[in-house]
Parts: structure tokens; C-alpha cells; sequence
């Protein structure tokens, strides 16, 4: 049985750039096979994605939901990390608005977007996890090699780390046993790799 479809090795595609001048772009994704993906939708995607930050952080990141939107703060009742307003919900994708927190630059971008996307194929549902436009105030306007190296080594391993075993726990979780999962590079996103 270890090569049939529902217990083959997973692969979870990953991309980490840097864009425009300090704008950043994080794409991870994984296909769930069809025989497992019954009930995946944006919405599921993001219920499971904030129980997941909650239990990865051991409870030092909280995600509250609000009525504009949706807090990641620090112990619950701590600053806001970051700020995120829903803005658009489709059968194949939600879309939160990062709209502040300390994590944010404050002259950062207007238009900086977390998407949860399902894309039904033969063999099953591409997830897609999407952070684009986002400006981290570790990067700083221009940044130089310097904080580019801090960001790069602190808050984008840290989310690289938190969404992939976030893949890893949906296949988990839907097999209903350990799922090996590899690492593979999306080639395709434009910028500077992180």
C-alpha cells in the first residue's frame, strides 16, 4: 500500500520574495488528493489555519476574531501583531486585508493580502496559501543587507515554518496518520528569494 495515492509522499511548494523595494510575497501550497479532500474550502482552510497558529505558538500568538475582521495578538489580550479585515469570500478563495498591527510598517503597503485558495483538480484540491504585498517593519523602507538578513532569518522563517507545518498537519489530520511531506521550490514567482 505505500505506493498508492493516499499514502505517497506529499509534496508542499514554497516561495519566499522579496518584491518592489520592501514588499514581501509568500506562496506555499499542496495538493490534497481527491479521496481525502471532501469538505475543503477556503473557509474550512481558514478556520483550520487559526486553531493552528493558536497550538503552534503554544498560546503566545491568539487570533481573535472581531467584527471587521481578524486580530493575531500577543497573549490574547497583548498588542495587536498584526490586523487583518475580510474582504472578499468566494466559493474558491477568502481574502483577509492586512490592515495593521506592530508587525506592519507603518508607511507600509495599502494593499497587502493573506488568501486561502482551493483550486479543484483531477487528482484532487490544490490549497494555496497566499501573503502578498505585505511590508514587515523589520525590512524597513529601503533595506539594506542588514535587515534584509534579520527578516530573512526571524519573521520570514517563522511564518515559512508555521504555514508549512500547517500543509503538513492538513494532510495529517485528513489521512488520519503521519503523512511524509517534502519541500519543493516554486520557480515561478518573481523577486528576490528570501
Amino acid at each position: 500500500m505505500a505506493n498508492s495515492p493516499t499514502y505517497a509522499e506529499r509534496e508542499i511548494a514554497c516561495a519566499q520574495v522579496l518584491q518592489k523595494v520592501s514588499s514581501v510575497r509568500s506562496v506555499q501550497s499542496t495538493v490534497v488528493p481527491a479521496e481525502l479532500a471532501d469538505g475543503i474550502t477556503p473557509q474550512a482552510l481558514l478556520a483550520r489555519y487559526l486553531v493552528h497558529i493558536k497550538r503552534f505558538t503554544l498560546g503566545v500568538v491568539v487570533p481573535v476574531e472581531t467584527e471587521e475582521g481578524i486580530d493575531f495578538r500577543l497573549l490574547r489580550i497583548g498588542p495587536h501583531l498584526l490586523r487583518f479585515e475580510k474582504i472578499a469570500r468566494a466559493s474558491d478563495h477568502i481574502t483577509l486585508a492586512i490592515r495593521g498591527g506592530v508587525l506592519l510598517h507603518p508607511k507600509g503597503c495599502e494593499g497587502g493580502e493573506l488568501t486561502f485558495s482551493c483550486e479543484n483538480l483531477p487528482s484532487g484540491v490544490r490549497v494555496v496559501l497566499n501573503l502578498s504585498d505585505y511590508c514587515p517593519l523589520l525590512l524597513g523602507e529601503e533595506p539594506g543587507p542588514f535587515r534584509k538578513a534579520l527578516y530573512r532569518f526571524t519573521q520570514a522563517a517563522i511564518h515559512k515554518v508555521v504555514t508549512v507545518r500547517f500543509l503538513v498537519r492538513l494532510h495529517r489530520e485528513l489521512a488520519g496518520r503521519r503523512v511524509c511531506c517534502r519541500l519543493v521550490k516554486i520557480r515561478d514567482v518573481e523577486g528576490e528569494e528570501i
